[in-house]
């Protein structure tokens, strides 16, 4: 019975979601009290169960999120990420265009969020595309498909950064570990993919044809950009690996902590791409207060998951079917990667198909000592797969390359597909080295 329980409940969540359009945070609250009532929960128990699940999820990853938001929208604002992608561009040159975009897509989609990379990144792309006459989508889409990599495997991005505090990670590791899978997902994806794409038909707007010159701005010098962009990865990968040479001393601790890592990383950028380029502490503190406003319903959904899986928790019924899932001839990785990918298949969002995932089998994690740096990558990789009409992306980049629905789907779902099957691939034979 509780089986159906949660089965019932799960699909409650999707037609809140899908056919009620209902907001994801008010939805996963509603749900977790209709499943804390149908699972023997007492009523009374229920908020205390809601609060500690919103807490203990949050509590470690606000300021991740909040101060990582922060980073992205100066590295964008102050045009850091223009400069990057103008640096490889030139470094390249025009042979490989499509490459220097890739990198360029990779290296901006590591400190920025999803959506204000995608909207950064295709006037770039246009502006190419126009200027040497090249395919719109074989351009564009491995740029794209980099930017959803980082999304889904890479801390600090939300989805991976709660799941590493879900399941009790290693930041750094998982760090290192999703670049191992990230890039070989990424050349499938995108260069090797993209090469059946040379003859789809596109007609991108012709106002994307000035979008890029029409920025005057100055730009920050090239090692500035680089390095005020890629300085939580470079943190986290050496302070990971210092542990792991003079173990954890409390000062390594301290300067591999996550938010403290970002913390760092913030102030830093607030002197190399704002005050050093001539903006004002006001004008900073507005960028950052928008950055906030950027990632609150960010914050509030993978809250709401918390408050969901806090129930399943105490309600005893996630035991139960980690109890059952042992008798499936199934690796946990695999399960996990299953879950989460039926689950973006039915709701559309990434964010919320890995953390629902993540409430149900992190106890059978626990039970079957699955890694969990490991655990984070397959069920990100799962959350990323079939990107189709319920998802926000998918209208996207049919929109802004104006092709058909069909065409889309060709291009885009394939490419997600790609990526979340490759990315299994990859945790998988980690695992088996690990």
């Amino acid at each position: 019975m509780s089986f159906l329980i949660v089965f019932a409940c799960l699909l409650l969540l999707i037609l809140l979601l899908t056919w009620g359009k209902l907001n994801a945070f008010i939805a996963f609250m509603l749900v977790s009290v209709v499943a804390g009532l149908l699972l023997g929960i007492p009523p009374e128990k229920i908020p205390g169960s809601l609060q500690k699940g919103i807490g203990d999820t949050i509590g470690g990853l606000l300021a991740i999120i909040v101060l990582g938001a922060m980073l992205g929208k100066l590295v964008a604002e102050s045009g850091a990420a223009r400069e990057i992608a103008n640096s490889l561009m030139q470094l390249f040159g025009e042979k490989y265009l499509q490459w220097a975009l890739l990198i360029a897509g990779f290296i901006i989609g590591i400190p920025l969020f999803y959506g204000v990379g995608f909207v950064l990144m295709v006037p770039l792309i246009f502006s190419v595309v126009y200027q040497y006459k090249l395919p719109a989508v074989y351009i564009g889409l491995p740029t794209l498909a980099a930017l959803s990599i980082t999304h889904g495997f890479l801390p600090p991005h939300p989805s991976p950064a709660a799941l590493v505090t879900q399941f009790h990670a290693n930041m750094g590791l998982t760090l290192l570990y999703g670049l191992l899978v990230a890039i070989p997902a990424l050349m499938l994806a995108g260069p090797v993919f993209s090469r059946f794409l040379r003859k789809m038909p596109s007609a991108p707007n012709p106002m994307f044809r000035q979008a890029d010159n029409s920025n005057s701005q100055v730009l920050p010098g090239r090692c500035n950009s680089f390095l005020t962009a890629l300085l939580p990865v470079i943190l986290l990968m050496v302070t990971t690996a210092c542990t792991h040479i003079l173990g954890a001393t409390p000062w390594l601790t301290l300067a591999g902590d996550a938010p403290m890592v970002m913390l760092f990383c913030v102030i830093v950028a607030t002197f190399t791409l704002g005050l050093a380029q001539g903006r004002d502490m006001k004008q900073l503190m507005l960028i950052y207060g928008d950055a906030v406003k950027d990632v609150a319903m960010i914050v509030l959904i993978i809250a709401g998951a918390g408050a969901l899986k806090q129930v399943l928790a105490d309600s005893g019924v996630s035991n139960e079917i980690a109890a059952a899932m042992q008798t499936w001839q199934v690796p946990v990785l695999v399960l996990g990667w299953l879950m989460a990918a039926l689950i973006r298949a039915c709701v559309g969002s990434a964010t919320i198909a890995g953390l629902t995932a993540a409430g149900m089998i992190a106890p059978l994690m626990v039970q079957a000592g699955t890694n969990p740096n490991l655990m984070v990558l397959s069920i990100g990789a799962g959350s990323l797969m079939f990107s189709h009409v319920n998802d926000a992306g998918f209208w996207m980049f049919k929109e802004y390359f104006n092709l058909s629905i069909k065409n889309t789907l060709l291009s885009w779902s394939v490419m997600e597909t790609i990526v979340g099957t490759a990315g299994l691939t990859g945790v998988l034979l980690l695992n088996a080295f690990i």
